[in-house]
């Protein structure tokens, strides 16, 4: 494969990102995180693109954590800057305009888990595992994993991955709500593309109302989240296809969106 840290290609109108270190369990090095984030950048700006998934090269990892080689000799002030890097493009990666599967195939350990927990959606292969073992090395998550841990699997589970270090399996990552959907690893890829496909599908602006609603939402008191969704509900008939989908349902047809 190429030697590039990030690979991508487009299947229609999903872009597929490709951490590629596989000999290195595709682990995040600073060359690595501003890769992802430029590639990242260019699939929202793309207006080719609706839907993005986020995968690891080779058999065995996802992303399996930060570079430890290069984090050994860091810093301090380094060590701080090398967290922001990183939750720089976790930030990014969350804040997309349009939806981002993680495809888990392997190992997401640490940063990688940190890295799928930035996505909106998480399909975990059954053989996967997952865990945030920064405590074994000496530190803590810096690119925002008890940050993201806890508001997916509260303060129970987060301190229980974070605090002991072990890695959990797919199906009981799924039982905590990290993950959406666990399914046979032979059928990773076909589950996750079905998934996008149907994502990139539907209305662009729509997708982009609910994305911001949820980030919103989940960083607000409630009063606030609701006023947030009512404005962006009645931005919605300011839209082509709003109007396209709710005349397609009367006419009892497929609704062609363009994201107008």
């Amino acid at each position: 494969m190429s030697e590039m840290p990030v690979l991508t290609a487009d299947r229609g109108a999903v872009r597929v990102i490709t951490v590629n270190r596989p000999d290195k369990l595709n682990a995040l090095n600073a060359e690595t995180l501003d890769a992802l984030l430029a590639a990242f950048h260019a699939a929202a700006a793309d207006p080719g693109v609706r839907c993005v998934v986020l995968t690891g090269a080779g058999p065995k990892a996802f992303v399996a954590g930060a570079d430890i080689a290069e984090m050994n000799s860091l810093t301090p002030v380094q060590g701080r800057d090398f967290s922001l890097r990183g939750q720089k493009l976790m930030r990014g990666v969350e804040k997309m305009p349009k939806p981002v599967i993680a495809m888990v195939n392997g190992f997401a350990l640490g940063g990688g888990l940190e890295l799928a927990m930035g996505c909106h959606l998480r399909i975990a292969a059954d053989t996967a595992k997952v865990g945030q073992p920064e405590i074994n090395l000496g530190l803590i998550p810096g690119f925002g994993g008890t940050q993201r841990l806890l508001r997916l699997a509260g303060r129970a589970a987060t301190l229980e991955l974070c605090l002991a270090g072990a890695p959990i399996d797919a199906a009981r990552a799924r039982e905590l709500g990290i993950v959406n959907r666990v399914v046979a690893a032979a059928e990773l890829e076909a589950e996750t593309m079905k998934l996008a496909d149907q994502l990139a599908n539907a209305a662009p602006l729509a997708l982009r109302g609910i994305l911001d609603c949820v980030n919103v939402g989940g960083e607000c008191g409630i009063e606030e989240g609701l006023e947030y969704e009512t404005a962006q509900f009645g931005l919605m008939f300011s839209t082509q296809d709003m109007r396209e989908g709710t005349t397609a349902f009367l006419e009892r047809r497929k609704p062609s969106f363009t994201g107008q």
